[in-house]
């Protein structure tokens, strides 16, 4: 499991390839989505009049077996780093320059357990070097882009990317036990479609139960009822949400009120909070930074590092006179004792 990569249902990626062709885009940037990169190769080799090239990063080194430099490179989207060095990278930046009847659009499927944070600093990297081969007009867009996700990530994205919307269209897996379409699923897929892209070109298979809000100007899921007083079309996961008046907004309809939390949650939740405490003194009602205990001498900061630091030099110390390694030199130990 610690190697596992789940792929894409063919329902999924058959639906992913058919809107990038109908939106115009003939290159794909296909960051952690070998199914997708493979589905464009088979079509490129079957299919004379198939215009549509696909560049694969991903962290599995073995797909170098398969394909060629120029359609695979090593790469760690966690850290943006290309494993080929310059010519990897080079590689990529070639496969970005745009020519005219060729738009570029990147696809990405990253980890669920992956730090939001450190993937977007890794797509705007991407992004930037696209603007850097651009020239004239793109100087003030973002690259278009396609990022699967679960939908309870979409505060964390849209923090990084506020110019994306999250798309109705469920994605699924085929050796995922649980995000599977169909009898074999035990669940509904919480993963989504992430874009820059504008929602009312984002067209969702009818047959699958999407239909077009025509005040929302977008497609949106079959229980996904609009709401008047929130003026949108409010739900995440496929049911019919209910607007709570004193929270003013849509909740989940397993949700009530609750006024003691003063927010809505699950009925048979529990009302207590945990009271954190200051990191210093242990006491509710202040942080660290407001902590009487420290105003007294110094600042506030440099009298959380003193404490920091000498109870880390009390458990050296500690473990070395329990230990019997008494392998400071006496120059440092002089200094542990000055400073203790």
């Amino acid at each position: 499991k610690t190697n596992a990569q789940y792929l894409f249902a063919d329902r999924s990626c058959q639906f992913l390839l058919d809107l990038i062709i109908s939106l115009g885009f003939r290159r794909v940037l296909s960051v952690g989505t070998p199914r997708l990169h493979e589905m464009i190769q088979l079509k490129a080799s079957q299919e004379e009049d198939f215009r549509v090239r696909s560049l694969l990063l991903d962290i599995d080194f073995r797909y170098s077996q398969f394909y060629t430099e120029d359609e695979f490179c090593h790469y760690n989207m966690f850290n943006h780093y290309f494993f080929g060095g310059e010519a990897a990278h080079e590689t990529c930046r070639k496969f970005l320059h745009q020519e005219k009847d060729e738009r570029v659009i990147m696809v990405t499927d990253p980890p669920f357990g992956g730090l939001v944070e450190a993937l977007a600093s890794s797509f705007k990297k991407l992004m930037a070097v696209w603007k850097d081969t651009e020239k004239g007009g793109n100087k003030n867009k973002e690259m278009p882009m396609f990022w699967i996700f679960p939908y309870f990530f979409e505060s964390r994205i849209l923090e990084f990317f506020p110019s994306f919307n999250m798309m109705d269209y469920q994605v699924d897996y085929d050796n995922h036990a649980l995000y599977k379409h169909g009898k074999t699923g035990r669940r509904q897929s919480p993963v989504r479609i992430f874009t820059n892209l504008s929602p009312s070109v984002i067209v969702l298979p009818a047959e699958e139960g999407y239909r077009f809000c025509a005040i929302c100007q977008r497609y949106v899921s079959s229980g996904n009822q609009h709401c008047e007083i929130c003026n949108s079309c409010t739900s995440k996961d496929g049911r019919r949400w209910k607007h709570c008046v004193l929270c003013k907004k849509c909740v989940k309809p397993s949700w009530f009120h609750c006024n003691k939390c003063d927010c809505c949650a699950l009925e048979n939740h529990t009302c207590e909070k945990t009271d954190v405490g200051c990191f210093v003194c242990g006491k509710a009602g202040h942080k660290r930074s407001a902590c009487p205990s420290l105003s007294r001498t110094g600042t506030s900061g440099q009298r959380a590092e003193k404490i920091v630091a000498t109870q880390f030099l009390l458990l050296l110390v500690s473990f070395a006179l329990f230990s019997n390694l008494f392998f400071f030199p006496s120059g440092i130990s002089g200094v542990l004792c000055n400073s203790v």
